[in-house]
């Protein structure tokens, strides 16, 4: 009787070891699948990141819809998941911060002028009349030297007899005294000295280009009486000129005395001269508010000519080292500047940053980055979207209060692309060629839009291609971001 029952104990036992281990099997196996599962915030259009639906479907466009998933490895709510798939449809690529020597460039344009340290009057030192010229036209090439014209004065005839009489009397201290005489009312050291020699009387005075350059103006003719007073005529030497430029208020600060600067001309290319900044001037122009910069430029062959217009670099001394982002990278709105970091497979963030100066096409870094991440150069836009809705999803659910909600109060972002037409910043509102937009059903077309007060126009110009957000309210649509694109192209443009 007892070793049945002790039979039955074990049989009990045993079956109930067998389900536990059977239970705890399955929890493991379930566990197990549960953690390779990955949850799906929404499915997205491929081709539009705002259009989202709680399911699988088409988009507006005919193509599958895609799902977006959150990351349950990670607990950063700044951290988006995007299915490769839709990696691969917006074209996202990414390039590495980096650390290099940058030097902050103001890129401007100036108009060549005169070095007007490089101009000679000529003037006689005494009365009398031109009897011959040799330069008669404005633009005539003069070397240093070069006789110009002749001049019959009896106040210099005078003096040059004086000095041949103290000559014939070999009277040293009147000698000295008629060469000085001479000298003072212009008479070259080499006619002096052609004088002393021959003994002979000079009726006419030559007159001799002092430098070399081109004749600007000439204001007498044979015959015509002078006086001191009178300029017969100007030689500019352009072998050195002056382009003066013009630069904004708000990069006044950046330009120093001394930096490099580089001038080009539109229709040369490939052909630059290395010249300096020489001078600031102190007022800015009461009606622009530029500041002028006054640059000086080495010119032997006289290519640059007074009055051409020219494209200006002017360079600052490098800072040396400095982490780096690529222009296309950075994402400027009216609160912040921010990046896209890529975390690798498929996964995302959005980094503030700290911009410090600008130059070519990379912007130095303050603070936000290490130096070891790569951001996205290209689609970081529809990234940021995306990753500024999840932003919003946890705010509302960390508050709980998605019930609370107002539902008018939510306003729907729609995303396009296009092109900067005109810019009116008096009223803070662009005109913009934008592509269809297929959250509104709307075609590509032409439209002035208000642009929110937060969001800086300072940056845009007319012509730059753009991704913008906007939204509809009471009073119409209104652009809340925008993100210009450097150095791209949407294709389509009207005029």
């Amino acid at each position: 009787m007892k070793r049945r029952i002790i039979e039955v104990l074990v049989l009990i036992i045993v079956f109930l070891a067998g389900m536990f281990f059977f239970h705890f099997w399955q929890s493991t196996k379930v566990s197990s699948h549960s953690k390779t599962e990955r949850k799906v915030l929404y499915w997205v259009a491929p081709m539009d990141s705002n259009y989202r639906r709680d399911k699988p479907g088409k988009s507006p466009m005919g193509m599958d819809l895609v799902p977006v998933y959150e990351d349950k490895n990670t607990q950063d709510k700044d951290t988006i998941q995007i299915s490769s798939s839709v990696v691969n449809n917006l074209g996202v690529k990414t390039a590495k911060v980096s650390k290099q020597n940058l030097s902050r460039i103001v890129k401007t344009v100036g108009y060549v002028t005169v070095d007007e340290n490089n101009i000679e009057h000529i003037h006689t030192f005494a009365d009398g009349w031109i009897k011959e010229q040799f330069v008669k036209a404005t633009g005539e090439q003069v070397k240093q030297g070069q006789l110009l014209m002749t001049l019959y004065s009896p106040t210099l005839n005078n003096a040059q007899e004086e000095l041949i009489i103290a000559l014939k009397n070999n009277n040293r201290a009147l000698i000295e005294a008629g060469k000085k005489k001479l000298i003072t009312l212009g008479m070259a050291e080499s006619q002096i000295k052609q004088l002393i020699t021959s003994r002979k009387l000079m009726e006419q005075v030559k007159i001799f280009a002092s430098q070399s350059g081109i004749v600007s103006k000439i204001n007498v003719r044979e015959g015509q009486f002078v006086k001191p007073d009178t300029e017969l005529l100007s030689i500019e030497d352009l072998s050195k000129i002056w382009i003066i430029a013009e630069v904004f208020e708000y990069q006044s600060d950046w330009i120093k005395q001394n930096q490099a600067a580089i001038a080009t001309l539109p229709y040369l290319p490939g052909k630059t001269w290395q010249g300096v900044v020489d001078y600031i001037y102190p007022r800015l122009d009461a009606k622009t508010h530029t500041l002028r910069v006054r640059l000086v430029f080495p010119n032997p062959d006289f290519t640059l000519k007074p009055n051409m217009y020219t494209n200006v670099k002017i360079i600052s001394n490098p800072i040396e080292n400095t982490l780096v982002i690529p222009k296309l990278s950075l994402i400027r709105t009216g609160d912040n500047d921010r990046v896209i970091v890529s975390l690798g497979k498929g996964r995302f963030r959005a980094q503030p940053v700290a911009i410090g100066i600008e130059s070519g096409n990379f912007y130095q870094v303050l603070s936000g980055l290490k130096g070891d991440e790569e951001v996205v150069t290209s689609a970081q836009f529809l990234i940021d979207s995306e990753s500024n809705m999840k932003a919003a999803i946890n705010r509302i659910d960390d508050k709980k209060n998605i019930k609370s909600k107002d539902p008018k109060s939510i306003k729907t972002e729609h995303i396009g692309m296009g092109s900067i037409k005109a810019i009116d910043i008096e009223n803070h509102q662009i005109t913009i060629f934008h592509q269809p937009i297929s959250s509104l059903d709307m075609g590509e077309m032409v439209m002035t839009i208000p642009v929110a007060k937060d969001v800086s126009l300072t940056s845009a110009k007319v012509g730059d291609s753009i991704h913008f957000i906007m939204i509809k309210n009471e009073k119409g649509f209104v652009i809340t971001k925008l993100h210009i694109m450097h150095n791209m192209s949407h294709g389509k443009d009207k005029k």
